[in-house]
């Protein structure tokens, strides 16, 4: 008997999104499971596993075959360059990678002409931006508030996920350029996706019909 498609959703935000979108297919968690400690969440209809996982480690998943294909930032797939296919722009988890500092704060240059420390959780993509503009910078990995690197002296600028701009506001920051726009997708295993091509087609299909469908539910 084959299994449920396996489907690896991040934490948060947009997994309530995802499973809305779920939802509007006819496979929402089965009613069991949804309040229980279970890490692997069942849909009703039995067509799928939901695997609730941090955002990060959904690409992990996906690309390792754990799971046949997940829910993703596009900021994240860009990071980490997953070796999976990518078949369906789903719309919602809208947000900006931007380059942010202090209100005043020089840029491009550097007022003296040195080179500006820039704080990041997306060192490979901040990378990618400021060698495409020609500007030599350093790079600080930060895993925590990035927001605090600017105003302790850490960094001269930031690169991180915007969504509303609230953040930057209540710590004085303002947004200095635009790195990429970001919403998220869906990620399929390449394996999976050519053993079990009905299922993947028919989860395509039924996600785009949904998304055209209009308001998810609980919208």
């Amino acid at each position: 008997m084959t299994r449920a498609l396996r489907i690896a959703l991040p934490k948060g935000r947009m997994m309530d999104e995802a499973l809305r979108l779920f939802e509007a297919m006819g496979s929402q968690i089965d009613p069991a499971a949804r309040d229980s400690r279970r890490l692997i969440l069942p849909s009703a209809d039995g067509r799928f596993e939901f695997l609730p996982v941090k955002s990060g480690d959904v690409p992990v998943y996906v690309e390792a075959g754990v799971a046949d294909a997940g829910v993703a930032g596009l900021d994240v797939l860009e990071e980490t360059q997953p070796d999976v296919l990518r078949p369906l722009d789903l719309g919602f988890g809208g947000c900006r990678l931007a380059v942010a500092a202090p209100a005043g704060a020089p840029y491009p240059q550097l007022v003296g002409g040195g080179i500006p420390r820039v704080a990041t959780k997306y060192v490979e993509s901040a990378r990618r931006f400021f060698a495409g503009r020609g500007i030599q910078v350093e790079l600080i990995r930060i895993s925590g508030s990035v927001e605090l690197a600017p105003l302790l002296g850490l960094s001269d600028w930031i690169v991180d996920l915007v969504q509303t701009g609230r953040t930057l506001a209540e710590n004085g920051l303002v947004v200095l350029d635009d790195v990429a726009p970001s919403t998220a997708r869906l990620i399929v295993n390449r394996a999976s996706h050519k053993l079990r091509l009905d299922e993947h087609q028919r989860l395509i299909a039924d996600l785009a019909k949904a998304l055209e469908s209009g308001p998810l539910p609980g919208e």
